[in-house]
């Protein structure tokens, strides 16, 4: 294994053939498991003396044309072929986890289906081709996408504004808390506190102070839920805003919302709600209702546009009428002849000449824009109505399903929503949550988000979405079960898991800590 092949590149050792070796089975000379192929580096098997094209040969005598331009060193990129390199890419992702390729499992993320539907009608060319400077009046129904989609989430929250310019959902919470601190401001009192529950997600803390705000903590019950009574034996005049995730990152529904709101509107403070998990009550709840002033909305979580690839993601932020004013720029309007436009500038009919700015300068998401109004459009109101449903459904389906092997701590709070949380409690022999998920690596699945939230010690959060058959999560419980009980009986095979995946179990605390960013050439 340790010979270097034809082109030069050593296997790497810490892959499954390990395991292979020591067992005494069928090592290769390459590298390879069968079809699962061991990938080198790019630097490793070319080389930059070498090209996978015949270019012609350079004629000193002939002007240059550079400017002073002239590459002083050389570029130090390898030299390939095409299907050297087409391979090389292919085989990358065959090592990829997605979920085309499988159940994924991620709490907190929702990492749903991406209807097909919605991604042939972002490749339109009036939508996929249009440029952010274009006029105003040859991107007409790029801007009616952006209206209607507006429109939308408006009635959907029972909102009066948004703003469609945050690229994502951190982003969108910077939005929202900016708005806040421009009212404050406007009011001549700016404030300097923000409250964070324990069952919010991590970004609210660092957005608020990004945002300049002091953050202050507020705990949770024995139920998953936000102290209502601590809440508001700490509210006063320093508040700014409380940040509240809902459904919280416990899987749970915060039932005093509307107490909680009434007394922070009491001290002259605002409602910020993580609309991250509105998939969860979309069609269900309005946030509106519950005296939300704020909240941020993940396209891709509630209305499936992909994670990131394709360009910039989409976190629009709803605003309560109090807000609207402060809300950022640009926004798109509508005429009374059925004309729409952007709105770059002060709108002081809008904004009474108190928005805070811009979060970006041009509406840069348009394909999450369109595949977001397709979804919305495809289901209909009693469609997205039924993919909450749906989400809390198998959600709480995994819960009752593991509870009686797994530790669910607020399995008796009532039912849970979009996810289910799980703790290590009674995992034998020194083994932990960590193991589980490497174990469940072996099964043929991509692990659920570990050891978050931090109010239970080692955390299991699963989110099932509404797009998974009860086929395929019954396949995954049964997975999950067995690795579970081989994690109850203190399997040490476990500690060593991943067997099967492309790569052995690494040292991922020096992979944070002393990250290799770039590629070295050993001899130099």
């Amino acid at each position: 294994m340790n010979a270097p092949n034809k082109s030069g590149w050593k296997p790497q050792m810490n892959n499954a053939l390990e395991v292979a070796e020591a067992s005494g089975e069928i090592v290769t000379t390459t590298g390879n498991r069968a079809l699962m192929l061991e990938e080198p580096l790019i630097f490793e098997f070319g080389h930059a003396e070498t090209t996978g094209v015949d270019l012609p040969e350079i004629d000193a005598s002939a002007p240059n044309r550079m400017g002073g331009f002239d590459r002083a060193e050389p570029i130090g990129l390898v030299g390939l072929t095409e299907p050297e390199t087409v391979r090389h890419y292919t085989r990358l992702s065959r090592q990829n986890y997605g979920i085309d390729l499988g159940f994924f499992p991620l709490g907190s993320c929702t990492m749903k289906h991406n209807p097909r539907l919605n991604e042939k009608m972002a490749r339109l060319p009036g939508f996929a081709d249009i440029h952010p400077l274009a006029p105003q009046n040859s991107v007409q129904g790029a801007l009616e996408v952006i209206y209607q989609l507006a429109d939308w989430l408006k009635t959907l929250t029972g909102m009066p504004s948004v703003a469609m310019s945050p690229k994502a959902g951190a982003h969108g919470e910077l939005c929202g808390i900016l708005a806040i601190r421009a009212a404050h401001t406007a009011a001549g009192n700016p404030r300097e506190v923000v409250l964070v529950p324990e069952s919010a997600h991590g970004t609210n803390p660092a957005t608020a102070a990004f945002a300049g705000y002091k953050v202050e903590d507020i705990p949770a019950t024995a139920e998953g839920r936000v102290d209502v009574e601590a809440l508001k034996a700490r509210l006063g005049p320093d508040v700014a805003a409380v940040m509240i995730t809902n459904p919280n990152t416990c899987g749970l529904f915060e039932k005093d919302f509307r107490t909680i709101a009434d007394a922070v509107h009491e001290v002259g403070g605002y409602v910020y709600c993580d609309g991250a998990n509105f998939n969860a009550i979309v069609g269900r709840v309005r946030p509106g209702d519950l005296g939300v002033d704020a909240m941020h909305i993940n396209l891709h979580k509630t209305f499936s546009t992909p994670h990131g690839g394709g360009g910039p993601g989409s976190g629009p932020v709803v605003f309560s009428d109090a807000l609207a004013p402060f809300a950022p720029l640009p926004f798109v309007r509508q005429y009374e002849d059925g004309a729409y436009e952007i709105v770059e500038e002060e709108a002081r009919e809008v904004t009474r000449g108190q928005t805070f700015g811009r979060m970006t300068a041009f509406h840069g998401q348009m394909g999450m824009f369109t595949r977001a109004l397709t979804y919305m459009l495809s289901h209909g109101a009693d469609g997205l109505k039924q993919v909450a449903e749906d989400a809390v459904l198998n959600a709480n389906y995994i819960l009752r399903s593991l509870e009686d092997i797994l530790h669910a701590p607020f399995a008796d709070s009532g039912p849970c929503m979009h996810e289910a949380l799980f703790g290590d409690k009674d995992f034998g022999g020194g083994l932990s949550t960590l193991d589980l998920a490497k174990g469940l690596i072996d099964e043929g699945y991509h692990p659920m988000t570990v050891y978050f939230p931090l109010v239970v010690h080692g955390a299991m959060l699963v989110e099932p979405t509404e797009t998974e058959s009860k086929a395929s999560i019954d396949q995954f419980i049964t997975a999950f079960r067995h690795v579970t009980e081989r994690a109850l009986a203190g399997d040490e095979a476990l500690k060593q898991a991943p067997y099967f995946a492309p790569r052995r179990r690494l040292d991922e605390t020096a992979a944070a800590r002393k990250p290799k960013l770039a590629w070295e050439d050993p001899e130099a």
